[in-house]
């Protein structure tokens, strides 16, 4: 969560931290602030509540400094406001921190009982305290002193410090949240995200865990405890175009319209003479003869991916999966162990409830897959195996493209799992995988081609305060999708239910106007969904259909029906999700939310 940036170089640290905060926006803060040297070598900060602006309107004089940090703040603790932003710290150092410290409490109290007093309510300007304590208090290096703190540390954080009396140097720490330091030309970087310093540099060092950093304009010097360590230079495959809007109106519907070269991208290098091969990413999918369940781990929109996934293995693997939600799974003491296969969908690869599911199924002896877009991330560097999902930058909060992706790699996943298992033939298999590569992509590139048409039925859409979706088998996973979809850009009350549980209670809530979104692409399942919908209709509710391209539907059922193109049933979720996306867009398009920054939420949740 929230976003960290960090300059050192010849050129103005005040231009490319405001630069990389920009860049950070998208995953999500309620407050900013920088903090720098100024050109005698004094040290300052400027921080606001709100957007990034209400920063930059502070330093209307544009001082000159040539070292500083910045970060974006999504709170934890302590509600936004000026005082609580980041940087925190004393006259002798200031901190941003990426994370949470869980026992800022009784540290407080220590603190205080030292003489410190506090200002904010945050647990960010403990650890500042707790550093100019070992620092000024105990003289100890900054190395040191960095060291001794984070010790006294629970919990996770990125952070990045600087020393008053050393004007020429950024340190850094992690644990549990991801930064990278950015290695340019008379210039260095420090960064929560790839995004923020793309414009400046693709080569990078990425921090591990419990790794302390010292970085001037042309050195960085990495320590693992007290020794110093040598790190591979990495370069980011992503370029600064592919992390900007290219004349979309904003990132999710650039995002939603790459998902067909996504979703080939993701596949292409996975399939030789017409069949799953993940010899590329080094998985054995004979691990699928041995395994006798599948847990599939997840948060949000990762999290119904897998739901998607749970029933492509039952039906084609023929192979027992669950789906839990990560924040839930390690506090549920699951029965895993040897056998096992926990796979876990993550975004950003850093998504600190997965993380700690994936460290508690190797505790038990599980085999662990991860499925990330990030490269280096801490999931794809602690899983067993990795298979990257090569979606590019996504930088919109709502997860559109991710989804496409980890639903196609999965049901690509499955189909070599199935033929493993001896459940699926050759040609059977050459089949699937060719509608999955050649037909899917296509179908997904129609329905964005109908946005216009698809955006003309938000309008009454975004009307509503209450609204419903409902489906049958995968189609209720989809409906969650596209009911979390709505509600989280749009703010508009939206629940998810299996059609057929309506009549057990919700029904209650149907009355004369109340818009419904039924899902019926599963054929054996579409003569139920019908008497569904029409018990809404019944009651007053004006029903949108999204169904599958034959399916018998008369033109009554509903106020509004939307067709998909003709693909096979079990892969109509990814035109379908392509739909409800759009929904979703134009839906909060009209009601003028801030479509790609929605309230309370960030693109990378490393906070339990």
């Amino acid at each position: 969560m929230c976003g960290i940036i960090g300059y050192i170089g010849k050129e103005n640290s005040i231009k490319h931290l405001i630069e990389g905060l920009r860049a950070l926006e998208y995953r999500g803060y309620d407050s900013a602030g920088i903090a720098y040297f100024d050109e005698n070598n004094s040290l300052h900060s400027v921080k606001a509540a709100g957007r990034l602006a209400n920063v930059e309107a502070k330093l209307a004089d544009k001082p000159v400094s040539h070292c500083g940090i910045g970060h974006t703040r999504w709170a934890t603790h302590g509600a936004p406001s000026d005082v609580n932003s980041h940087p925190h710290g004393t006259a002798s150092l200031r901190i941003v921190h990426n994370g949470i410290v869980e026992n800022y409490a009784s540290i407080r109290e220590e603190l205080t009982g030292l003489g410190y007093t506090f200002e904010s309510d945050t647990d960010t300007e403990v650890a500042a305290k707790l550093l100019d304590y070992y620092y000024k208090e105990e003289k100890l290096t900054a190395h040191a002193a960095i060291e001794r703190m984070t010790s006294r540390l629970v919990g996770s954080w990125a952070l990045g410090i600087l020393f008053a009396d050393t004007p020429n140097v950024i340190w850094c720490a992690r644990k549990g949240s991801p930064l990278i330091i950015g290695v340019g030309e008379d210039e260095n970087f420090i960064a929560s995200d790839i995004t923020a310093i793309l414009k400046r540099t693709r080569n990078y060092y990425q921090l591990d865990e419990g790794e302390i950093a010292k970085v001037t304009r042309d050195t960085v010097t990495v320590w693992q405890g007290e020794k110093t360590v040598e790190k591979p230079l990495l370069t980011a495959d992503w370029d600064i175009e592919a992390a900007e809007r290219g004349g979309f109106a904003h990132f999710m519907i650039k995002e939603i319209n790459e998902e067909p070269s996504a979703i080939r991208t993701t596949l292409g290098c996975r399939i030789k003479n017409g069949l799953p091969d993940f010899a590329s990413d080094a998985f054995d999918v004979g691990i699928f003869k041995k395994v006798t369940r599948v847990h599939i781990v997840a948060c949000g929109t990762a999290m119904h991916a897998g739901l998607i996934a749970k029933g492509a293995f039952a039906s084609l693997a023929k192979l027992p999966c669950e789906v839990e939600i990560a924040s839930e799974f390690r506090y549920n003491d699951p029965l895993i162990g040897e056998g096992d296969l926990v796979i876990i969908i993550s975004q950003s690869g850093e998504t600190a409830d997965s993380l700690a599911a994936l460290r508690l199924s190797k505790e038990k002896g599980a085999a662990t897959l991860a499925i990330v877009n990030v490269i280096g991330s801490s999931i794809a560097r602690e899983a067993d195996s990795v298979i990257y999902t090569m979606a590019g930058p996504e930088i919109a909060v709502a997860s559109t493209k991710a989804y496409s992706v980890q639903t196609a790699l999965m049901y690509l996943l499955v189909i070599g799992a199935a033929m493993t298992r001896g459940k699926l033939d050759a040609d059977s298999a050459r089949s699937k995988v060719t509608e999955l590569y050649e037909r899917a992509p296509e179908a997904v590139a129609e329905m964005i081609a109908r946005e216009n048409e698809i955006g003309s039925h938000c309008k009454w859409l975004a009307e509503a305060e209450d609204l419903f979706y409902i489906g049958r088998g995968a189609d209720y996973h989809l409906a969650c999708e596209g009911s979390l979809k709505l509600k989280e850009i749009s703010y508009i009350h939206s629940e998810a239910y299996a059609a057929g549980e309506l009549k057990h209670g919700t029904i209650s809530l149907i009355t004369e106007g109340v818009p419904v979104i039924a899902l019926c692409t599963v054929p054996s399942l579409c003569e139920k969904m019908v008497s569904n919908i029409r018990e809404t209709t019944a009651r007053g509710a004006k029903a949108l259909i999204i169904c599958s391209h034959d399916a018998e539907i008369a033109d009554d059922t509903a106020s509004h029906i939307i067709r998909l193109p003709k693909i096979a049933s079990e892969l109509a979720f990814l035109p379908a999700v392509t739909v409800l996306q759009l929904i979703a867009y134009h839906t909060a398009a009209a009601r003028g939310c801030d479509i790609d920054k929605p309230r309370n939420l960030a693109k990378s949740v490393t906070v339990e």
